[in-house]
């Protein structure tokens, strides 16, 4: 697992709602980039760009829910809605280009929201238990990623993401966030 870069610089510079939550979708795009290349490295293999785009969007997807959940308790629900929508905004922007590399140009937002409202409120009816994703919302993750991935990994591909790469990623994303809201002194 690479190092991100989860602290602003120490210039003292207060940050916006909006400034966390693009920095938190760059976060958490990384994280989800560092979680496919953990699967491919267990070799777990891909077969395509776009199932690789697949399961990054999965685990994205994931951490931007995690982070809604996460700041209930730190937010107030506007501040909270501002910065999960920012967060999403930025995150379709960064589908979009990615997509646009991979596939040609044409929109990717529409679908890429659609999904995420949809995984959203799937996420939204599973229990969050102590401040950590239940075991439930871990495993919906896995079977996620399994459906991408298809026939080849049906067997294991759902119990890694489980036990490793979801516990992996939600400790990056718990840590990015407590740095992006410490004081930069």
């Amino acid at each position: 697992m690479r190092r991100i870069r989860t602290k602003w610089g120490k210039n003292g510079k207060e940050r916006s709602i909006a400034d966390n939550a693009s920095a938190a979708a760059f976060i958490s795009w990384r994280i989800a980039q560092d979680a496919l290349l953990e699967l491919e490295n267990e070799d777990y293999q891909t077969d395509s760009l776009n199932q690789r785009m697949d399961v990054v969007v999965e685990f994205v997807i994931f951490l931007a829910h995690l982070t809604d959940r996460i700041t209930f308790e730190t937010m107030s629900e506007e501040e909270r809605q501002e910065f999960v929508v920012t967060m999403v905004k930025h995150l379709a922007r960064m589908h979009q280009s990615s997509m646009e590399d991979i596939a040609g140009i044409k929109d990717y937002k529409d679908d890429f929201i659609n999904l995420v409202n949809e995984r959203m409120s799937d996420y939204s009816e599973m229990p969050f238990e102590e401040g950590e994703p239940s075991f439930v919302m871990r495993r919906y993750l896995g079977t996620k990623v399994q459906e991408v991935m298809g026939e080849r990994h049906n067997k294991w591909i759902e119990t890694q993401v489980l036990e490793i790469n979801a516990p992996a990623a939600i400790k990056q994303l718990k840590k990015a966030l407590d740095d992006l809201y410490k004081p930069a002194f």
